[in-house]
């Protein structure tokens, strides 16, 4: 093998796209500007460029030429970096831009270090084409909303007010003269989106059967279990589930310094697509049809805290927690347990040791529906007033809590918890404040 052939395998190529032309500029292994030049963002174009060289590495910043450029490099056997712009603030910034110094800022963040430019993976382009058809199928559903808008705007200025109706029964229910025209393009949009919600569970169905398992969650339905799985396409790659919040920019930002631990928004990074329909699987979970699960009082107990942003952290949270149980389901393929079946067989309490603290026998509280006083074999007696009582949480616990439950007949999602100390009578301590 000659010495020119390694040094063209050792070259660092970096590609500034743009819509029409796309700046280049190739480094040697010396970090030597070799050649810079000007193409036609065309595969044509692009393939007839990259023919000189084999096992470059080609570095790109995200855009929408960069789907299909990524794929067309990789299968002509170049290594294809995907840089995420939100990091390469040296170009954004630069007091000097253009696209010829962009591409050799790239290619020379691209031979340096890859991981600096937090590379990013398309999706392959069968997924690509399958999200293209939920893309469309939102872009159909905002356009009949603008459009029931103009005509409830129009109405009011010749002193008619439409009647409340759903999207698609309104063009059925609404009879104005002058908006014949308006209502048609309503009905041929409402018959389009149907086509395509039927098109959709076909290839739920067919194309992706992991689907079946992501919707035994109520709150998710044929589009958001399908976004979900184009949206993530491989499950292994996250290690943790919880990893799957942060891709889809649902956690919190972080800018610690020293004491100081503000409390910022979430990233927003990742899908917005795929995020909105998270957010509003999770109003529909806080809602008033969403049914009793875990994933409900977990948020209705951060709705109880109260504060001017309760309910945006408690629909985030919810979201989050979502992503996380989605990503779970695919992984185990486990079957879905609204109250937490598993959970309870995992926290079930052991048989006290004889003789121990917790064999002390103490009278309970009455039965909400015989009135009879039960009896407990582990743990202090309980208060029970008329809106619920405290019962300690876990007995073996260093700094013990005691936590309110709710009797029968009331709401069952609420808990609150408090502090308690052995010794602490615990008669004197407050039930919660009813709303």
């Amino acid at each position: 093998m000659s010495k020119a052939s390694i040094i063209r395998r050792r070259v660092t190529i970096g590609l500034d796209v743009s819509d029409r032309y796309s700046h280049l500029c190739v480094l040697d292994a010396r970090g030597r500007v070799e050649r810079e030049d000007r193409i036609r963002t065309t595969p044509d174009a692009v393939g007839g460029w990259f023919a000189v060289y084999r096992g470059a590495r080609v570095v790109l910043e995200v855009g929408p030429h960069s789907p299909w450029l990524s794929r067309f490099l990789k299968e002509q056997g170049h290594e294809a970096v995907v840089a995420n712009p939100r990091r390469v603030r040296l170009i954004a910034e630069a007091e000097r831009k253009s696209d010829r110094i962009d591409a050799e800022t790239l290619a020379r963040l691209g031979r340096v270090d890859p991981k600096l430019l937090c590379p990013i993976e398309h999706r392959g382009k069968a997924a690509q084409q399958d999200l293209a058809l939920l893309r469309v199928r939102e872009a159909l559903v905002r356009s009949r909303t603008k459009l029931i808008q103009c005509a409830r705007g129009l109405a009011k200025a010749f002193g008619a007010r439409l009647p409340a109706s759903s999207a698609p029964s309104f063009a059925k229910r609404v009879r104005e003269g002058g908006l014949e025209r308006l209502l048609q393009q309503c009905d041929e949009l409402t018959a389009s989106i149907r086509t395509l919600d039927r098109e959709v569970e076909r290839l739920g169905r067919e194309r992706y059967p992991e689907t079946r398992r992501l919707r035994q969650v109520p709150s998710i339905g044929p589009i958001t279990s399908l976004a979900y799985v184009l949206t993530i396409e491989d499950p292994n790659r996250f290690a943790k589930s919880r990893s799957v919040g942060a891709y889809l920019g649902l956690t919190p930002r972080q800018r610690d310094s020293g004491d100081a631990r503000p409390e910022l928004a979430i990233s927003k990074r990742g899908d917005d697509f795929m995020r909105r329909l998270l957010i509003e699987a999770a109003h529909y979970t806080l809602g008033p049809f969403g049914p009793d699960s875990d994933l409900r009082r977990f948020g209705l107990r951060l709705l109880g805290q109260g504060g001017k942003r309760a309910k945006k952290r408690a629909v985030v949270a919810v979201a989050r927690k979502l992503a996380t149980l989605l990503h779970r389901l695919w992984i185990t393929g486990e079957a879905y347990h609204a109250l937490g079946a598993r959970r309870a067989r995992r926290c079930e309490p052991r048989r006290p040791k004889v003789g121990c603290a917790a064999d002390r026998r103490h009278p309970g509280p009455r039965s909400h529906e015989t009135g009879d006083r039960t009896r407990s074999t582990i743990g202090p007696p309980v208060r029970v007033t008329a809106y619920g009582a405290w019962c300690r949480t876990d007995v073996s616990d260093a700094s013990p809590k005691l936590r309110w439950q709710h009797p029968l007949g009331t709401d069952p999602s609420v808990h609150l918890e408090c502090e308690w100390k052995p010794g602490t009578d615990r008669d004197r301590v407050r039930p919660p404040r009813r709303a």
